[in-house]
């Protein structure tokens, strides 16, 4: 694997188990950022053309990273939820339709899509703690009147990862979309849209793509451009965006018609820089990695006792190992390790560690005793 120790140089006293929360930044992302913002203070905007050039890579490769035909497929958002609310209130939702997917999603992936109810849309919830065959049940919940299917690749609380091949396939062949939010999979695993027939994809850049807040990947696919409606509009969403003085203006044939108004350049070298180590790293060999730390959480917790949260099944896990402490306060442990710099989250009713590729080994045996220490201290 490629070298990555002067990446990433924490304080010896951090343990960074949260990359599905807040992801730490490459050295080369933050030398980035440090060589944008002097260029600018020193020479202002003199070499925005050389900006705009980073910004078409980042869009390339993006649309690597997720095996999309063109760049041209890729709209630049400002989050995850700003996408999924272009998809909400693009398209054109009659009363009686219903969108199916999965109760605990994370607020941005529910939000929206029961803020549609004023239309007459439902928002058809399976529970997760009920289901074995996720996939399966959520095709079951569909009828004639569903019109997409929106759930997270990843589930953030607890990390099951779903079939989407077997879940796009199934949509396809019964005309719903698929709508994926794809934030705690993508950086983390391989992405193929050509295996995985979704409609749309979105995505944060500052989780396990090791980006910046405020900048998101959000993918529609080529055919469905036209039909979502727009709401947003302004002088870069145009075809002829330099055109200031055209007055007969139509908005850009490609996904930058979703983009409305000046691009996060700040954002976007950022992003760039971050996607470049996980391109030199290959997402096979992170998802390998991942995989080896994952299974040696699950060894630690199994020893120690703690209940597994998570999927065991390797088909259905990603990042995310979620555990419960016998008889612990999971809000107390939490800030108890916290305290201790081990950094983490309280989610799914349990412990949440996510560890990323360049995770050291034995920096999961520390958090796992540091873990068992602070609950025996609170039993105590």
């Amino acid at each position: 694997m490629h070298s990555i120790q002067s990446e990433f140089d924490f304080s010896p006293s951090l343990l960074h188990l949260n990359h599905a929360a807040v992801g730490p930044w490459p050295r080369r992302t933050a030398e980035a950022v440090c060589r944008f913002a002097k260029e600018n203070a020193a020479l202002g905007s003199l070499h925005y053309p050389q900006w705009q050039a980073v910004e078409q890579r980042l869009r390339e490769r993006l649309a690597r990273l997720i095996n999309a035909a063109s760049s041209d497929d890729i709209a630049l958002a400002k989050s995850t939820s700003e996408a999924l609310s272009v998809i909400a209130y693009g398209l054109d939702w009659r009363s009686g339709d219903n969108i199916v997917g999965i109760a605990e999603e994370f607020p941005s992936n529910r939000i929206v899509w029961e803020s549609l109810a004023d239309q007459g849309v439902q928002w058809r919830a399976l529970p997760l703690a009920q289901s074995q065959a996720i996939e399966e049940e959520l095709l079951a919940r569909c009828d004639a009147r569903t019109r997409l299917i929106a759930v997270s690749w990843v589930q953030y609380a607890r990390g099951r990862r779903l079939d989407l091949e077997r879940l796009g396939q199934a949509c396809r062949a019964r005309g719903i979309l698929l709508c994926v939010d794809a934030i705690q999979g993508l950086g983390a695993l391989p992405f193929d849209l050509q295996r995985m027939p979704a409609d749309f994809v979105v995505a944060d850049a500052h989780k396990w793509m090791l980006g910046p807040e405020g900048l998101a990947l959000f993918y529609c696919r080529p055919d469905l451009r036209e039909h979502l409606r727009l709401h947003q509009f302004g002088w870069h969403m145009v075809a002829a965006p330099g055109d200031f003085d055209r007055h007969d203006w139509r908005p850009a044939e490609n996904a930058r018609r979703f983009e409305c108004g000046s691009p996060n350049m700040l954002g976007v070298q950022a992003f760039e820089a971050s996607l470049s180590l996980l391109e030199e790293v290959g997402l096979e060999a992170i998802e390998r990695a991942i995989t080896e730390r994952i299974d040696r959480l699950i060894d630690l917790i199994d020893a120690q006792g703690f209940e597994l949260l998570s999927p065991r099944a390797p088909e259905q896990r990603a990042g995310i190992l979620s555990f419960r402490v016998p008889g612990a306060d999971h809000q107390a442990l939490w800030r108890s390790l916290m305290e201790q710099n081990l950094l983490c989250a309280a989610r799914g009713g349990g412990i949440r560690f996510s560890p990323h590729f360049h995770t050291r080994i034995e920096q999961l045996d520390r958090a796992v005793t540091i873990t068992a220490a602070s609950a025996a201290r609170a039993r105590d």
